[in-house]
């Protein structure tokens, strides 16, 4: 069963931290909800940037569309293994990511960021 979603409403996080409900309303106007474990929750929140970034690719007919944001603000933090690091970056508007990389990452990392600076026109993969 197929359920349009015409609008996101709440979201509900279980007292042991287990589960997640999402609050929606469908195309009706029935409220209705999604409930999800959190290991699934966070595997549909890796899934969604590919899953969108598909749609416009194939809307706009460019197969180079991005699905970006402006960065309101980043962080780089000692993660609990002394060999890696926690990037954050945040939107303005608070929705945040945060990535974990070893030291030799990071650097090439702030490598790429430097020459991306003195060739702006280039693409830097790793």
């Amino acid at each position: 069963m197929a359920i349009n979603v015409k609008e996101l409403t709440t979201y509900d996080i279980s007292e042991d931290g287990s589960t997640a409900t999402l609050s929606l309303v469908d195309d009706a106007g029935n409220p209705t909800s999604l409930r999800f474990q959190i290991t699934d929750l966070g595997n549909l929140a890796m899934t969604l940037p590919s899953m969108i970034e598909a749609a416009m690719r194939r809307r706009n007919r460019d197969g180079s569309y991005r699905f970006a944001h402006p960065i309101g603000s980043w962080s780089i933090e000692q993660a609990s293994d002394p060999s890696a690091l926690i990037v954050t970056m945040r939107t303005m508007d608070g929705f945040g990511v945060s990535f974990c990389m070893g030291r030799g990452n990071a650097m090439q990392f702030a490598d790429s960021l430097a020459e991306v600076e003195a060739a702006p026109e280039a693409k830097f993969t790793h």
